[in-house]
């Protein structure tokens, strides 16, 4: 993407009213006003919060809002032009239950409280498969102890993949960690039954790409209780 088409993303950004975009310093000092009132202040209803990490184009967010007219969803990502297809895409179908953050997931603790969402989903991260990397692989137990700070008792995360690494390694994670429990797996979605249909009925960019590689698609489903 050209740097004249970034800049005017980042500027419609600014006049989308589903699209927040905090201070960095407000973040970390614990000072943003939406932390444990995004019922009250953003959504206007006390309905459930569900939250996308890297949520990319925002494709997934704006589906599922689509598809749940009755659950609050708020797709994350630092990279403001990429979500912002998916931020014009629920202005024009008029989703009021999508709303998207631009930060960084390392935050997540000081942008919702305790038991302040419901459910969490995952759509196609970096595996981060180099040790190196390993820090910034968004189902290691690091993060996941911070979804559990967030999530209510019981709350999900599900995780849609294309790498088998991962897949295996978040089942591994699983079976190690008592306060973990597998509620749904599928390494290969389209070609194995049983699948959830919001799971293979919701495609993304990357995902179609994925697929005409002939890549298996794979899911988990967890909670952390």
């Amino acid at each position: 993407m050209g740097s004249k088409n970034k800049l005017k993303r980042f500027s419609e950004n600014l006049t989308f009213k589903n699209v927040i975009q905090p201070d960095r310093d407000k973040i970390v000092n614990d000072d943003f006003k939406f932390k444990s009132n995004w019922n009250k202040l953003v959504f206007k209803n006390n309905n459930p919060i569900v939250v996308e990490l890297g949520c990319g184009k925002g494709e997934y967010s704006v589906a599922l809002a689509k598809l749940n007219p009755e659950i609050n969803y708020i797709g994350i990502d630092i990279k403001g032009a990429r979500f912002w297809k998916g931020a014009k895409d629920a202005i024009k179908n008029k989703l009021d239950n999508v709303i998207f953050l631009r930060t960084q997931i390392e935050l997540i603790e000081n942008i919702f409280d305790k038991n302040e969402v419901s459910e969490i989903w995952i759509t196609f991260p970096d595996p981060q498969i180099k040790m190196k990397r390993e820090k910034h692989r968004l189902v290691n137990l690091k993060f996941i102890k911070i979804y559990r700070n967030i999530l209510r008792d019981g709350g999900v995360v599900n995780l849609k993949t294309d790498s088998e690494f991962l897949h295996g390694y978040m089942l591994g994670l699983i079976s190690g960690n008592d306060f973990l429990e597998l509620t749904y797996s599928n390494n290969d979605i389209y070609n194995q039954s049983g699948s959830p249909t919001y799971v293979t009925e919701i495609k993304t960019f990357y995902e179609l790409k994925f697929l005409d590689e002939n890549k298996a698609i794979t899911f988990i489903s967890f909670r952390i209780n």
